[in-house]
């Protein structure tokens, strides 16, 4: 089986991590493979905002839990309530993919980005983790401060995160498949 392949297949998502920064030069790789995402006509509408700095992602964990308490949603609420939940595991990197509101096709091509940045983790040996709730926080009104601290650009909208950092836990094996998912006509 080719590399590729190999990586696609193995990929978990981690939510155990050391407390050990990933190196720069492969924080460097993982940004580059999501620069290198398709996208629809080549617009290339994300943008990467990476935060490596402890007290800014617990205060976006901590932001996001205060909010969620208060959320009609019971499946949400129950995130903020545990005392335990961290939005992003605790991991030392994380990646916020931001999209071009004005680009329709944003949402699809910064999953597209997302996807290649936890292949490339993979490929590297650093666990990721894709997480979505942050958008929770960052598209309300209470986010409209943390934007501006984490110079996010006026006009774009968060849409997808990255957790990444080191493994603490290997986990290999895959769920079970869901069968009967492909038509073919020939």
């Amino acid at each position: 089986m080719n590399e590729v392949l190999k990586v696609i297949r193995e990929r978990r998502s981690t939510r155990m991590f050391k407390s050990e920064q990933i190196k720069d030069e492969q924080l460097k790789e993982i940004l580059d493979a999501g620069i290198y995402a398709p996208s629809a006509t080549n617009k290339q509408p994300w943008h990467f905002t990476v935060i490596q700095n402890k007290e800014m992602i617990d205060l976006l964990s901590n932001g996001f839990k205060e909010l969620a308490k208060k959320s009609d949603n019971e499946y949400i609420k129950k995130f903020g309530e545990n005392k335990n939940f961290h939005v992003f595991y605790n991991a030392p990197t994380v990646i916020l993919i931001s999209g071009d509101e004005s680009n329709q096709m944003a949402v699809v091509d910064c999953a597209a980005a997302t996807e290649n940045m936890l292949l490339a983790a993979e490929s590297l040996g650093i666990g990721s983790c894709w997480v979505g709730f942050v958008a929770y926080l960052l598209n309300s009104e209470e986010g409209k401060e943390y934007l501006k601290k984490l110079g996010i650009p006026e006009g774009y909208k968060q849409i997808h995160s990255v957790a990444l950092g080191y493994k603490k836990v290997n986990i290999t094996n895959a769920p079970a498949r869901r069968e009967n998912i492909v038509n073919y006509i020939k």
